[in-house]
């Protein structure tokens, strides 16, 4: 479908790659991976035919249709959000229907699909875009870090929804949770070459590591056996007796086909980052707390206390209250009743999804890390952007020029270098790479203040949280145990199901840039509002009888692929069918299939029943008010 035929591209005198080959076939999925500036965005811009090639060419198969989802921003005029979901199809009145369901998905409202798309904040425009091009199924789908913009329930579904995707997808993605559920190959691109591997993430790490290894010791070997050959030649040239047999090594040396040095890998730079003042037992207690956003209410009579060094992660469905929560301990929220005091000592810093926002654009990347209530060392301030990507003279750029990502890393070391002693982060690892996370993990790691956080990247949440906290309908559930501890207790079906597990409170809401202030609570209700009001609870009532309808659906299902999951089994429990390897293998493969078929039941069975069980608590509140 897509042949990369020993491609090289230059930029300034740089060469991002040489020489470069790669195909991808039809339905293969591909996760591009590298270091950040190694070129894998300019791969893609030659993919798509928006640059040229200095040597070798791209060719596409005649009819074969590219769909491009960009990182950063994508343009939008005065169309709808359902128009842009339909741009580009020959019948948009057909797609309608697709893309209802896919802008649902994604978590639009139903409401939302007549707005003009230019009132939404860049993210949702980006989920507008992202529509389109599911709508429209194109037979190479390129997405450059798609999950940046997504909630966690939103990207359980869209990973969900990939894996039956019929195209082909080749992505760049920091989210390694993501690549292992997705792609059967990572293709790597280093040192201007592009490697490819077999498989997801973990299996490119473990076999990575095993070439590695491979190419080291054979170009060891190789030099150990050059060395032995130059050092007989060196010594026997001069005598007669010797002379040919001296002159026959040397030969043997250029006959040989030269393995390459390994190229080095770039050096961990060990540092510490500064730590904050040691605080009390406790770093914040919530007492008897009430908050409402409007006539919503999220938290009532809220009680809860974090103690010196937790380390916890917030997890339930959207709308359930966890970034409201963050807010409110970090002061941005004003709770209408009870009480939030900090502990003795603590100081409270506060990373919010838009951190990069907070930064001054006429500054320096180094004067604006600098610019600290606490200042460290240049030295310091160098190394620890180093280990950010920000190297040699990229310290010297304007702020103002920073691309999203690098906006986010800048503030991100900010943090680290005046850190609090109470850190509160909402999606910290949203537009890092993978080396700026596990930077970040290296920090946190080291970090001797008490954290809580947010995140939907499971590796992360692996990596550094040490306790569990679940919000669901404004009530909170700790789990004294990491992540694992968390998933068996809970007996989630999935990873990424368990981050979003729970009774569902309230829809997410699109930012609007022109959102205006919530309306005033009304003491008496006129007629038309209570009619309103009722046709509201009857849909609902429908809604939740649809849900239940959906629950019992999806148990018939999972009923039946267990009862196929028990038959595969019995099979390979057979001797005889490992006589043929073909046979046992593709029952293995029907068995993984069936596996996987049974969770995305049962999580669809899960949700279900919570929306159905939501729309009745609702119902039931509402009867009785």
């Amino acid at each position: 479908m897509l042949i990369v035929s020993q491609v090289s591209k230059s930029f300034a005198g740089r060469t991002l790659f040489e020489n470069v080959s790669l195909q991808i076939n039809r339905g293969e999925r591909l996760g591009l991976v590298g270091p950040n500036g190694a070129g894998k965005t300019t791969l893609f811009s030659l993919i798509m035919g928006d640059m040229s090639p200095d040597e070798g060419r791209v060719h596409l198969e005649r009819g074969c249709l590219i769909g491009f989802l960009p990182q950063e921003s994508a343009p939008v005029g005065d169309q709808t959000v359902m128009e842009v979901a339909t741009a580009g199809h020959d019948a948009p009145w057909e797609a309608e229907a697709k893309a209802k369901t896919i802008l649902r998905g994604l978590a639009f409202r139903e409401q939302d699909f007549d707005r003009a798309a230019r009132t939404l904040s860049g993210g949702w425009v980006m989920r507008a875009h992202l529509a389109r091009l599911l709508v429209l199924e194109p037979d190479l789908l390129l997405l450059d870090e798609p999950t940046n913009h997504l909630d966690l329930e939103s990207l359980v579904w869209f990973q969900t929804y990939l894996k039956n995707y019929p195209g082909a997808i080749l992505m760049i993605s920091h989210d390694r949770e993501f690549l292992n559920q997705l792609v059967d190959t990572i293709v790597e691109l280093a040192h201007q070459k592009l490697h490819r591997y077999r498989g997801n993430y973990d299996s490119y790490l473990a076999e990575k590591e095993a070439r590695e290894a491979q190419h080291l010791a054979a170009y060891e070997n190789q030099q150990r056996e050059i060395a032995k050959l130059q050092d007989f030649a060196d010594r026997f040239r001069a005598k007669a007796s010797k002379a040919a047999q001296a002159q026959s090594k040397l030969k043997q040396i250029d006959r040989m086909e030269r393995i390459e040095a390994p190229v080095a890998a770039e050096k961990t730079v060990k540092f510490r980052f500064p730590q904050p003042a040691r605080s009390g037992q406790r770093s914040i207690v919530a007492k008897d707390v009430d908050f409402a956003y409007g006539d919503l209410q999220i938290y009532t009579g809220l009680n809860f206390e974090v103690e010196r060094g937790e380390r916890t992660v917030l997890v339930g469905p959207n709308g359930a209250g966890k970034s409201t929560l963050l807010k409110l301990l970090a002061g941005q929220l004003k709770h209408q009743a009870g009480t939030i005091e900090p502990g003795y000592n603590v100081k409270i810093g506060y990373s919010s999804q838009y951190r990069g926002e907070m930064l001054n654009p006429k500054n320096s990347v180094l004067a604006e890390a600098m610019d600290i209530e606490n200042r460290v060392p240049e030295l310091t301030a160098r190394t620890i952007l180093g280990s950010f990507l920000f190297r040699g003279d990229d310290v010297f750029k304007s702020v103002s020029v920073l691309s999203g990502g690098e906006k986010t890393r800048l503030a991100l070391v900010k943090l680290l270098l005046d850190p609090p002693n109470l850190l509160l982060m909402d999606e910290p690892t949203t537009h890092l790479d993978i080396g700026s996370i596990d930077a970040l993990v290296g920090a946190l790691e080291q970090y001797e203040g008490t954290l809580l956080f947010i995140s939907h990247d499971v590796y992360f949440i692996r990596a550094i949280a040490k306790t569990v906290l679940h919000i669901s309908a404004g009530q909170l559930t700790p789990y004294a145990g990491d992540y694992q501890y968390f998933l068996e207790k809970t007996r989630a079906t999935s990873e990424r199901a368990a981050l979003t597990a729970g009774q569902q409170l309230t829809d997410s809401r699109p930012e609007f840039n022109n959102t205006a202030a919530s309306a005033p609570v009304k003491l008496f209700k006129t007629r038309e509002e209570k009619r309103a009001e009722a046709l509201a609870r009857e849909a609902r009532s429908k809604e939740r009888r649809e849900r239940e309808k959906k629950a019992v659906e999806c148990e018939k299902l999972i009923a039946k692929l267990e009862a196929r999951q028990v038959e595969l089994t019995a099979e390979l429990e057979k001797p005889e069918i490992y006589a043929s390897g073909g046979k046992a293998m593709q029952l293995n493969r029907d068995l993984v299939t069936v596996q996987e078929q049974i969770a995305a039941a049962t999580a669809a069975w899960e949700t279900a029943l919570a929306e159905a069980e939501a729309l009745g608590s609702k119902i039931g509140a509402e009867q009785a008010d």
